[in-house]
């Protein structure tokens, strides 16, 4: 799977155990511009230096895997985790192929719903 994003915040590298390390990396995601989407991805063991070369604010094109896994806790509980696993970034060139990409420049403010003036009984949505 892919998606096309700007760098939001890289992570430090995280070792976990002696064996086992990881680092996160955050893309804002506006495939509508008015909701900016803050999606976390991780790297691990080998990979996680491939957010080495990434600055915030850097178009970016993401590679990941889907995972899902279940954990049950003492009281027989099973609660499910799912994680985005990047294994490729590819930064954008700012000219047509980053041009595909959904905006950054033109998202709109944020919309005030608490002081409409309207009918306080009409959600949003």
């Amino acid at each position: 799977m892919e998606i096309r994003g700007k760098v939001h915040e890289i992570g430090a590298i995280q070792q976990v155990t002696e064996s086992f390390k990881k680092r996160d990396l955050i893309v804002a995601y506006a495939e509508n511009p008015q909701f900016v989407e803050y999606i976390r991805f991780e790297s691990t063991q080998d990979r996680v230096n491939i957010f080495d070369n990434l600055a915030i604010g850097d178009e970016i094109e993401v590679s990941f895997n889907l995972r899902g896994r279940p954990w049950t806790n003492k009281d027989g509980v099973t609660t499910y985790f799912n994680s985005l696993v990047a294994w490729r970034v590819t930064k954008l060139a700012n000219t047509g192929a980053a041009a595909s990409a959904p905006g950054f420049a033109e998202t709109p403010a944020p919309i005030d719903i608490t002081s409409s003036g309207a009918d306080d009984d009409d959600l949003p949505f």
